[in-house]
């Protein structure tokens, strides 16, 4: 990001069109079009924009109306309003920002050429109803098959130590606790 401004399309102008340019540009007054470059945007406090915006960078602080599209990030700042989309792999959105519209984070142009990583496999969402093999079969199971041995005394404890073993009134589990 440039500290120099190659333009400024200051308070009171008023442009209609396609704006292309390199470097760095700043808008303060009335813009209507198409906004495409590389470079970096800022939209000044009291700017009204509308326009599709294809950048690599912008700064808003105006009024924008239009789906911004950029290559490296998006900021947002107070007392800004966009009405429109974003498409951009950084985004940034200070208190007392309106923001109406979506946002699609996207792969950083340096990230573009990279192998996509493979997304993780959904995990099933049960919902009421829906049958995952869990408890309904089991529940079938354990109603076809013989009684679970209930214990029929507490151990007893003494200074934290178990000094009986609990008795069954049915047979023995194959584990020990």
């Amino acid at each position: 990001m440039a500290n120099e401004l190659n333009a400024l399309l200051g308070k009171g102008s008023d442009f209609q069109g396609k704006l292309t340019f390199e470097g760095s540009v700043r808008i303060d007054g009335r813009f209507t079009g198409e906004i495409l470059t590389d470079g970096h945007l800022i939209i000044g406090e009291g700017a009204q924009v509308q326009a599709e915006i294809r950048v690599g960078t912008v700064q808003i602080y105006g009024n924008v109306t239009g789906n911004v599209t950029a290559n490296d990030g998006v900021e947002l700042h107070a007392p800004a309003s966009l009405r429109g989309n974003i498409a951009s792999p950084a985004l940034h959105i200070d208190k007392g920002v309106f923001f109406d519209g979506a946002c699609q984070m996207t792969t950083p142009k340096d990230d573009r050429n990279a192998p996509a990583r493979p997304a993780p496999a959904p995990r099933p969402t049960p919902s009421l109803g829906q049958n995952l093999g869990g408890a309904a079969p089991m529940a079938a199971a354990m109603s076809q098959s013989q009684p679970v041995p209930t214990i029929s005394s507490s151990p007893v404890r003494q200074s934290g130590v178990f000094t009986g073993e609990p008795t069954r009134s049915s047979g023995e589990l194959p584990h020990k606790f």
